[in-house]
């Protein structure tokens, strides 16, 4: 792999992968509408900049050219901004992807690492998370990701592109900023620094599993490099942290206090959720190596320095 596409390049975990990329002497290419990326995340870095929207199916027919593998990041992201935008979702994360995949087959390129997510699983069988577990996505941007997966699928089968999707549970990490519809480690960290009350719902012992956004790039590079078929691999850390312990260990991190309020439980919220990694590591041996307590300081630190208000 000489040259790569990273649609989606401008945002959180676009702009980490890029980083990465360029770090592995990749040459890159960025395809980016910054709805909701910034260019300030990949500013002086040594890449070709298209803004365009994954939308326009010639500007990204245009883009794919004399590309060797397409990191698909550029999405409508999040279960209640698609409950309040359905169509937007659809649009967006389907004829977006179908559109890729054209520009794809008409160039050649045979490689595709698809961001995807955990919320194609819907309600939850069991606590620790298969990829073979139930597919039953219950908002409509579970059901976009999860047809995109299966369009991806498709095009291996019919026209021998190799995708390899990867189903992200909650990645944290440098660049995420916040956002209403957004991690609750970046809501927890906006409301730290205004000197907001954490917001908790239900009693808040129930558990997630957070994947460090550095790990994350990591793993599109690998499953590029290694995977040679079609793939669905689930992508956490395999262990998870309570809400209760996460608002905790954000406020001792930070040096802050500030007050938490309990409302009540959200119908929709699963209670446990953690991704059991064995697939992925036996596959292509990737292992995420960065510890919780690690990435919530270097995030903090960063947040400090970019998002609080000097």
């Amino acid at each position: 792999m000489k040259r790569a596409l990273v649609t989606g390049g401008a945002g959180f975990i676009g702009s980490n992968v890029v980083d990465y990329l360029i770090k592995k002497r990749i040459k890159v290419r960025v395809y980016d509408n910054l709805s909701s990326g910034y260019l300030k995340n990949i500013e002086d870095k040594d890449i070709e900049f298209i803004h365009d929207d994954i939308l326009n199916q010639d500007a990204l027919f245009k883009a794919c050219k004399g590309i060797d593998a397409v990191f698909h990041l550029a999405a409508s992201v999040g279960r209640q901004r698609s409950i309040d935008h359905p169509q937007l979702d659809s649009e967006v994360n389907i004829l977006g992807t179908i559109n890729l995949l054209e520009g794809m087959r008409k160039h050649s390129v045979r490689k595709i690492i698809y961001s995807s997510s955990a919320a194609i699983f819907g309600e939850l069988a069991t606590d620790t998370i298969r990829e073979d577990h139930p597919q039953n996505a219950d908002s409509p941007y579970g059901v976009s990701k999860l047809a995109a997966e299966k369009m991806i699928m498709t095009y291996g089968n019919v026209y021998g592109i190799i995708g390899i999707c990867l189903r992200y549970f909650n990645i944290y990490g440098v660049n995420q900023r916040y956002d209403v519809y957004g991690n609750v480690i970046p809501i927890f960290a906006h409301k730290i620094f205004n000197n907001e009350p954490l917001t908790i719902y239900g009693d808040g012992e129930q558990t997630r599993d957070f994947v460090n956004v550095k790990d994350v790039a990591v793993a599109n590079y690998i499953s590029a490099i290694k995977c040679s078929k079609t793939a669905l691999f689930n992508l956490g850390s395999g262990s998870s942290i309570s809400i209760n312990n996460l608002a905790k260990r954000m406020l001792e991190i930070s040096g802050r206090v500030v007050d938490i309020k309990y409302e009540p439980e959200r119908t929709a919220d699963v209670k446990h959720c953690k991704a059991d990694n064995h697939l992925v590591k036996q596959a292509i041996g990737f292992i995420p190596k960065i510890q919780l307590d690690e990435g919530l300081s270097e995030y903090i630190q960063w947040y400090k320095n970019n998002e609080v208000r000097k």
